[in-house]
């Protein structure tokens, strides 16, 4: 059986124009596109997780990935969920707002290595309903010697779809980086997100505080 390649996905839930200003801060080069009417997934056109050069010295994917929604969500008022996948594991991270992350993980085989309590955290903070959909993400944490840990990633993102999750077609776990960023260059409206230095800073900080309660004494 090949490996699996490493990958990533970064969903968050908000559209394009919204997401935009605060991707530009991650300092990464991302592709940006619409996934669903209350969703956008941002699709990393570098591999950083393999900076450094020797295998040893590049930081786990997970930790890349976590640190992005992180700082993404720390920034806005909706949630981020960061997808990611390499040749032993796969999993994800869910964060919202200043509250701790929550994430979980699989081994290759699809064996659950996380708690089953992570789970419930992530419905509830999602908004999803707390019987059925629980339900469904209580089944990807029990063992299942045929469902590989690919197959737990997109039956997670099956019970997102009742959210208004879409994510376009190739962009789907166990794919490699390399083919994430082609298909997604080819879409519709794709928007390409680089770090402008400090115009971007400057132009995310008015954004925050136009929206704020003193944006009208600010517009005038």
């Amino acid at each position: 059986m090949n490996a699996t390649p490493t990958g990533a996905l970064l969903l968050c839930r908000a559209d394009p124009e919204t997401v935009r200003p605060l991707a530009h801060l991650l300092r990464e080069q991302m592709l940006l596109v619409r996934a669903g009417a209350e969703w956008s997934v941002l699709v990393p056109e570098g591999k950083p997780w393999r900076a450094g050069g020797a295998e040893q010295d590049a930081e786990p994917v997970d930790r890349v990935l976590g640190g992005w929604a992180t700082a993404l969500a720390v920034g806005s008022t909706w949630p981020v969920l960061a997808l990611w996948w390499d040749a032993d594991r796969a999993g994800y991270t869910l964060a919202a707002g200043f509250r701790r992350t929550v994430g979980y993980v699989w081994l290759t085989d699809g064996t659950p290595v996380g708690e089953d309590e992570a789970m419930r955290t992530f419905a509830a903070r999602l908004g999803l309903d707390p019987v059925l959909d629980v339900q469904a993400l209580e089944a990807l944490t029990r063992p299942d010697p045929e469902t590989d840990a690919e197959a737990r990633l997109r039956g997670l993102l099956a019970v997102l779809t009742g959210t208004g999750l879409a994510l376009p077609a190739g962009l789907s776990p166990g794919e490699s980086a390399d083919r994430l960023r082609s298909v997604a260059a080819v879409q519709r409206q794709v928007d390409r997100v680089e770090w402008a230095g400090w115009r971007d800073a400057v132009r995310v900080e008015l954004d925050a505080v136009e929206s704020s309660r003193v944006g009208p004494w600010v517009r005038g």
